[in-house]
């Protein structure tokens, strides 16, 4: 069964000659910008928090934006961090928020009362993987261990994820067991509010396994912590060779969670446009390819109108699906 499945498209666009006030100053020369605030709506350790920390890394590190500074703000589902830029747009000019396939799940589901037309949308920047793992210790060796321990005993098995009941970590769970043949709606998800927490749950054996993007597990799995046992890439991943994938243990099964910014809503156009042009600058620099391929990232840029076609496509994919999985 395949999800969803992203093209890459790379969209150039020229960068803007103006000033603006608020931190956002074009400089003279290389730089851009002086300066990004990145509102994380998830905790320390998850996709969001690394998607964030590394997108600054680059543009600071390529010499594109002078300073980046980073917030964290749990709850809601990402919700808390969606109402607070929305309820404080015009102090919130300076700011990206980072988001992904969630936000187009969790406002089908009600989960918060807004989607993303509510707000400014700056582009799509990434595809990450997802990857099912467990600790590197663990008795089950391979994926179908864990779907064999699962058709023998469902309440045995325990899948962790980063996201809410319904949502995009389980929804991958869900697509795999089902591309394997097992029942997807019996599934014991346990939610947590980021990576770190999910980590240390499989780690202690808290749950059997977990759902997660592949650049999380890259990091894990080379730091000795967890074992992948699928990954839901088309083919096996430079990052982590040694990583199967789905498809090549015979289910058909691929997806792919874009990653990408948005701002406060009524950003005036020559702002949005700015940030455009820095992030579409960032694909050409070394600072970037370092920081993605490090992390096992697809480049998909999708900006400005292109976003938004984007996502209205994404929304009817995700909402078919969830139907049929009875999400929703």
């Amino acid at each position: 069964m395949t999800f969803f499945k992203t093209s890459r498209r790379i969209v150039i666009a020229s960068a803007a000659a103006f000033a603006m006030t608020g931190g956002l100053a074009l400089a003279d020369g290389h730089q851009k910008l002086d300066s990004i605030h990145f509102l994380i709506p998830g905790g320390a350790g998850g996709g969001w928090d690394g998607t964030a920390r590394g997108t600054g890394e680059a543009l600071t590190g390529a010499g594109l934006v002078g300073q980046a500074s980073y917030e964290n703000m749990s709850g809601g589902g990402g919700g808390k961090a969606i109402g607070y830029l929305i309820e404080n747009a015009e102090s919130n000019h300076g700011t990206l928020m980072v988001n992904s396939t969630p936000i187009v799940i969790r406002s089908l589901t009600g989960v918060f009362p807004q989607n993303f037309r509510d707000l400014t949308l700056i582009a799509g920047t990434i595809g990450d993987y997802a990857a099912i793992i467990t600790k590197a210790d663990s008795e089950l060796g391979t994926f179908a261990d864990l779907v064999n321990a699962y058709n023998a005993d469902p309440s045995s098995v325990s899948i962790g994820g980063g996201s809410v009941p319904g949502g995009m970590d389980h929804l991958v769970a869900a697509m795999a067991f089902e591309g394997a043949g097992a029942d997807p709606t019996a599934i014991k998800y346990i939610p947590y509010d980021a990576g770190g927490e999910m980590n240390a749950a499989i780690l202690s054996g808290e749950i059997s396994a977990g759902s997660t993007g592949f650049s999380e597990a890259v990091e894990l799995a080379k730091a000795g912590e967890m074992k992948v046992l699928a990954v839901t890439a088309p083919e096996r991943i430079d990052a982590l060779p040694e990583a199967p994938t789905l498809k090549e243990l015979g289910y058909d099964v691929e997806f792919v969670n874009w990653r990408g910014f948005f701002a406060a809503p009524g950003l005036p156009e020559e702002q949005a446009e700015a940030y455009r042009d820095v992030l579409a600058a960032m694909y050409e620099t070394e600072a970037w390819e370092e920081v993605r391929a490090r992390n096992g990232w697809v480049n998909i840029h999708n900006s400005g109108d292109d976003f938004m076609s984007f996502l209205e496509n994404q929304e009817q994919v995700i909402g078919d699906l969830m139907k049929k999985l009875g999400f929703l």
